[in-house]
């Protein structure tokens, strides 16, 4: 069911609030690499759950059943299709996978209750029970299907509270979720305690918090276009909603719609409003959780960040849960968990419900990010602490710091304007490495006090959430109470970072009108840091953050020190530890440093052979290409092609064939098993400078959709670091031909225009090989002419386009050439032309079309005999096209012409073996 807007954006504001607790994109936890295989079948269809809802689902079945089953939940906003790839990769593994499209998503029916348990929870339930009853699933028990949960942010609270109700949950993954959404939506990080808690994160989590309003806008405007349903649509009485709030409820049910109304237009929230959330809240069950659980957490996320995961790790813990953490350089401000911690996953998830292999995770693992690698990349390694302290027993350590800076003024303007910048929602990970990083962090004057600690004399690993202790007092009248807290990384030259854009909101308690202080204690937010020798940790207290709602009303307050900062330090080794080669040089003394000196000189010598001149003007090699999975599968297996400049080259296979595996390796997305990848010489890796040289669309592209297509366009072209004048945005928009288009919001595109937007982004900075995985998708013939004609002048411009498609039609009109993939391998290359001859098809022109199809069926051999209009075409196998006239002639039909039938399809089916 498609959704629409009919309400200015004024109107629909009061749902802003709904977006921002959830997850806007679609994708989960587990998007291991591999194609999708012909081993794995899938069944496709309706279910009629409770209140006479209607869910669409998938059911991903392995090659060898019985088998355990995972049910996966998509993101906010997505839908089953959202996960197909992540279910097939489980499905791969040996998996039966269940996914679908929760109530108000993709065409399901019912209204969006926020994972309400008597309604999405209980939807899940329903669905675990008709798995038990299938036989093949494996069971623990009548009725007790073996079976894990997993999904990201709202599919991830949605596995929490279905595991927190239904005791069959035999293991769950919650990714990027959330604990409790009143503190999601409304954190006050202020506390009477004296000191942090004992766990590395553990919030503050108190009343009366500050709205992230900043949240809620970003993500209501990538979600407008699911707010309204189209003309005509109806529900069941039951599901109606009151006049006033249903031209902005959209699908949401009319409890929720009311409490995120009352909440992005106060900033507040009632006592109804509050036992909602608290109702729709993972906080709510996690104490009835036992199922082993393992906690995968965003290191850059101010939606969602580590107090939430520390807070349902210690609230499972205490329930008898067995929990295991892991903080991942990512989150809703980041990535995704990469391609080794997702293939870990599926590890455990086997580990678990399988018991094969061993536990792939330790107790307690997170990642620090270094400095910068040559290829402009952050390096990151991961490390692993003996257990996540404070769980059982203990304290997490916390490392005193003093800082410097005497009692400071400071001031919230009338109005809370302008409000300091720290970040932008949802961006922050991506525009960390941009240039226009500095544009957004800024306090300003007169609005922060700062302390400062001396310079490190060695590195500070921060892991957690550091807790200081200020004290406050009113200048005049006290306003709202409201500041904000957040620790600064401040290099030698001054320059301050602010370690993932995070911020802890205070909501002060009463301050006394005669100017007395009053002591609280902040917990920071969350963060992983290394804060290396030389540098200064600095505390910013600020009166405004554009983030949050800031108050209005004008207000003065003292603030000053009343004690130390507390940095949470987790003592950890790294996973693939270095001690090896230690040892050795411990040992064996100048024998070990010889042999690390020959390392080393391997690996110069590597470098240098990492450009072969001879393929400098090549735009691109694969010579004997492999990948391999964990489970076995090969997805690329020995795949060797070239292609040339000027041409436009068509990657052919049926699904499963290695195609997107490929082109994902030549993108640096995944490391290959073996085999090389070069671009005009040099040797393709994560991060290589050459992919600069690649412009591509191989993943689903987003747009801010409250952008016109061009600012999309610029503000992707910024996030590169590129100069501005590299980014020949015009000869870009004028290849795609967007017209005027280009102007207008992007949430008004068509599917054929968003297409075309997203290959004129591939496009800037005219790189020299444009790789397209399956641009055509969801496109109408006019769509697709028009994309074909984007792609003739591209290419005419003298540069090379690679594009994997399985419309063959469109493949033979558009491509100079094609590469025919099967099982990970070749089969066959050439000029298009060339190609399809190899058919084994032909045509005849003929007087009597019926007599001749007659005649060509009774020759031994031939197959296929096809009658249209006055030609007649066969699949001759073989047999001479002299015979076949021959045969015709004498059954007294007359031949005009007689040759090849020159169809790409007919090539294609007979090379892959699906042909008749």
């Amino acid at each position: 069911m498609r959704w629409q807007v009919t309400r200015s954006r004024g109107t629909l504001v009061a749902l802003g609030a709904v977006v921002a607790v959830l997850l806007a994109a679609t994708g989960v936890w587990v998007s291991r690499d591999g194609p999708t295989t012909p081993s794995v079948k899938v069944e496709e269809g309706f279910v009629e759950v409770a209140g006479g809802v209607s869910l669409e689902t998938s059911l991903f079945l392995p090659e060898r059943t019985p088998a355990p089953a995972v049910l996966l939940a998509h993101g906010f906003g997505g839908d089953k299709h959202s996960v197909d790839t992540d279910a097939r990769e489980l499905a791969e593994a040996g998996f039966i996978v269940q996914t679908y499209s929760a109530r108000g998503f993709g065409r399901s029916t019912g209204r969006i209750g926020l994972n309400d348990p008597g309604a999405e929870v209980a939807d899940a339930r329903y669905l675990v029970d008709r798995l038990a009853a299938r036989p093949d699933v494996v069971l623990d028990g009548p009725g007790d299907p073996r079976i894990a949960v997993s999904g990201a942010s709202y599919g991830g609270s949605l596995s929490l509270l279905l595991a927190g109700t239904d005791r069959r949950i035999d293991a769950l993954v919650p990714v990027i979720t959330y604990n409790d959404l009143v503190q999601g939506l409304l954190p006050n990080a202020a506390s009477e305690r004296p000191s942090g808690g004992t766990t590395p994160a553990s919030g503050a989590f108190a009343a009366n918090g500050v709205f992230k309003s900043s949240w809620a806008g970003f993500l209501y405007s990538m979600g407008v276009d699911s707010v309204v349903p189209s003309e005509g649509t109806t529900e069941p009485a039951s599901l109606q909603v009151g006049a006033d709030l249903a031209a902005v409820c959209g699908r949401f049910t009319e409890a929720v719609c009311r409490a995120w109304t009352e909440l992005a237009t106060t900033g507040a929230m009632g006592e109804d409003t509050l036992r909602l959330l608290r109702t729709l809240s993972p906080a709510s069950v996690t104490s009835s959780i036992t199922a082993p659980t393992l906690l995968v957490q965003g290191e850059q996320d101010t939606l969602f960040g580590l107090d939430q995961a520390d807070a349902n790790a210690r609230q499972i813990t205490a329930a008898g849960g067995d929990v295991q953490v892991v903080w991942f350089a990512g989150g809703h401000d980041g990535a995704y968990p990469d391609e080794k911690l997702r293939a870990r996953i599926v590890d455990w998830l086997e580990f678990r419900l399988m018991g094969t292999g061993a536990n792939p995770f330790g107790a307690f693992e997170y990642d620090v990010q270094g400095g910068i690698t040559p290829e402009g990349a952050p390096s990151t390694r991961t490390v692993r602490a003996d257990s996540y302290p404070g769980l059982r027993g203990g304290a997490t350590e916390r490392r005193r710091l003093e800082l410097a800076g005497g009692e400071q003024v400071v001031i919230t303007p009338p109005g809370g304007l302008p409000a300091a910048i720290s970040g932008m929602p949802a961006l922050n990970g991506r525009l960390a490495q941009s240039p226009l990083a500095s544009l957004f962090g800024m306090d300003l004057p007169g609005q922060q006090a700062t302390f400062t600690s001396a310079p490190l004399d060695g590195q500070l690993l921060a892991a957690g959430s550091a807790s200081i202790r200020l004290r406050v007092s009113a200048v005049g009248p006290p306003g709202e109470g409201v500041l904000f807290v957040k620790v600064f990384d401040r290099d030698p030259n001054g320059t301050r970072a602010l370690p993932g854009n995070a911020v802890a909101p205070v909501r002060l308690p009463p301050l006394p009108a005669d100017g007395s202080p009053v002591e609280v204690t902040v917990s920071l937010a969350g963060i992983v840091r290394p804060f290396d020798s030389g540098h200064e940790l600095q505390v910013s207290v600020a009166t405004t953050d554009q983030t949050y709602r800031t108050p209005t009303v004008p207000a003065s307050y003292r603030v000053s020190l009343a004690g130390s900062v507390e940095v949470p330090v987790v003592a950890a080794v790294p996973i693939e530890s270095s001690a090896p080669v230690a040892q050795l040089l411990g040992i064996a003394g100048v024998l070990g440093a010889a042999l690390l000196l020959a390392l080393v000189v391997g690996f110069r010598r590597r470098r240098v052979q990492d450009f072969d001149p001879a393929l400098a003007g090549t735009p691109l090699v694969i010579s004997d290409l492999s990948k391999s999975y964990t489970s076995g599968f090969k997805a690329v297996d020995g795949l060797s092609f070239r292609v040339e400049r000027g041409q436009v080259l068509g990657l052919l296979g049926p699904n499963g064939a290695g195609k997107t595996t490929t082109l994902r390796m030549l993108m640096g997305l995944i490391t290959p098993t073996g085999g090389t990848i070069r671009v005009f010489g040099r040797l393709v890796t994560p991060g290589a400078p050459v992919l600069a040289r690649i412009g591509s669309f191989v993943e689903s592209a987003g747009f801010l959709p409250h952008l016109s297509g061009l600012e999309n366009l610029r503000a992707h072209w910024a996030a590169t670091g590129r100069p501005a004048e590299q980014a020949h945005l015009e000869e870009a928009l004028e290849i795609a031909g967007l017209g005027d288009a280009v102007h207008r919001p992007a949430r008004t595109y068509s599917q054929g225009m968003r297409q075309r937007l997203a290959i004129a982004q591939a496009m800037l900075g005219l790189p020299d090989l444009l790789v397209l995985d399956e641009p055509a998708n969801g496109l109408d013939p006019p769509q697709i002419h028009a994309m074909r004609e984007v792609l003739r002048r591209y290419a005419a411009t003298g540069r090379t386009v690679l594009v994997s498609s399985h419309l063959l039609a469109e493949v033979e009109q558009t491509a100079s050439h094609v590469v025919v993939v099967h099982h990970g391998r070749v089969i066959a290359s050439g000029a298009v032309d060339e190609i399809a001859a190899a058919g084994g098809a032909a045509s005849f022109a003929v007087d009597r079309p019926e007599v001749a199809a007659l005649a060509l069926g009774a020759i031994p051999g031939v197959s296929d005999v096809v009658v249209d209009g006055d030609e007649v075409h066969a699949n001759l196998n073989g047999v001479p096209c002299g015979d076949a006239v021959a045969a015709l002639v004498g059954a007294g039909v007359s031949v005009g012409r007689a040759g090849p039938r020159r169809r790409l399809e007919d090539a294609f089916l007979q090379l892959v073996g699906e042909g008749s």
